[in-house]
């Protein structure tokens, strides 16, 4: 399956990655607002995950940045350069998409937060996660994660769109 979103920004960011997904969810919700939410779900068992990210990022040589504090966002910058948790915003046009970058040693991987229609009318908000291996423990680390990866941004997706 060949991914090309409608935005530029974000189908470059796509082609040739080493991996990329998306998940979809039905909502009207101002773009910003999403981001905001979605970077905010932590509950019990994600702030778990995270604490058993510490133990696997020490073997793989990781920074170990801040995941799952808990803290709720009140908004997302815009600007690219400013920080959102852990993530650099890359780009971003509000009301149409936003991208931000988490790099290190072994990966970069961008999310992108953005907007859509289905077929029937309805306001759809897209998050995709577009990943580059930077180094031979990228796809072994990124292995790992992979099936908590895709359970975490479904369920953060659900949570934005309902909270």
């Amino acid at each position: 399956m060949r991914f090309t979103p409608s935005i530029p920004e974000i189908a470059a960011l796509a082609e040739g990655a080493d991996h990329v997904d998306v998940k979809t969810v039905q909502s009207g919700k101002e773009l910003g607002r999403f981001a905001a939410d979605l970077l905010s779900y932590h509950p019990g068992w994600l702030r778990a995950l995270y604490r058993l990210r510490v133990v696997l990022a020490k073997v793989f040589g990781l920074r170990q940045e801040a995941g799952g504090s808990g803290e709720r966002l009140a908004e997302v910058s815009f600007t690219p350069g400013a920080k959102v948790l852990f993530f650099t915003v890359t780009a971003a046009e509000p009301g149409r998409y936003w991208i931000a970058e988490a790099a290190d040693r072994h990966l970069s991987a961008h999310v992108a937060v953005y907007a859509g229609t289905g077929d029937a009318g309805e306001n759809l908000r897209h998050v995709a996660t577009i990943v580059r291996y930077r180094h031979w423990t990228g796809p072994v680390y990124f292995t790992i994660i992979l099936p908590f990866h895709l359970l975490i941004v479904g369920a953060s997706a659900r949570y934005a769109a309902r909270s």
